[in-house]
């Protein structure tokens, strides 16, 4: 049985997983109707997706540790970016606010004892090393690009075969 307290952070958590994945969906948009960035815009509907999964995630441990996972009421995400980089930069900023958020939650769960949470929430440390290391790489690409149209193409091309590599391994 969750406590009260490990409860609602969980589904605190639950928000921020659900914020990320409608932030990320805003991205999605925003690249899929500018000229040349289809695999940017591609790989933000999968990070949309992952975020969602992750959310859902949560919400079942959480019902089926006796809590009650709580759907959020979601803000409106930024919705227009003035270049990639600030996506990117957004991207980064979002993926270390979700790492910070999961390692105060494990060591919430290591204060109460409760190693059902803790072991649970294992798979969202390793997931959040990925995802932070993928967005800081993809910043650091692109500040080596500066505003170079053909590295920018690259960029857009090599970011859509990352994704299709990526969703062969899963």
């Amino acid at each position: 049985m969750l406590s009260k307290t490990i409860q609602e952070a969980l589904n605190k958590q639950v928000a921020l997983e659900a914020a990320s994945s409608q932030a990320y969906l805003a991205m999605a948009s925003w690249a899929d109707i500018q000229p040349g960035l289809q695999g940017v815009a591609d790989f933000f509907y999968v990070q949309s997706d992952e975020e969602r999964v992750h959310m859902l995630k949560l919400i079942k441990f959480v019902n089926e540790r006796g809590g009650f996972g709580i759907v959020p009421h979601l803000g409106q995400p930024i919705i227009t970016f003035v270049s990639l980089k600030r996506v990117f930069e957004e991207f980064l900023s979002h993926e270390i606010k979700v790492s910070e958020s999961i390692n105060d939650l494990v060591h919430m769960a290591l204060q109460e004892k409760d190693y059902a949470t803790h072991n649970f929430l294992q798979w969202y440390v390793s997931e959040q090393i990925e995802e932070e290391r993928l967005a800081r790489t993809l910043n650091e690409k692109l500040e080596l690009i500066g505003e170079d149209k053909s590295g920018l193409y690259l960029f857009d091309r090599d970011i859509q075969a990352y994704r299709l590599q990526s969703e062969k391994k899963g």
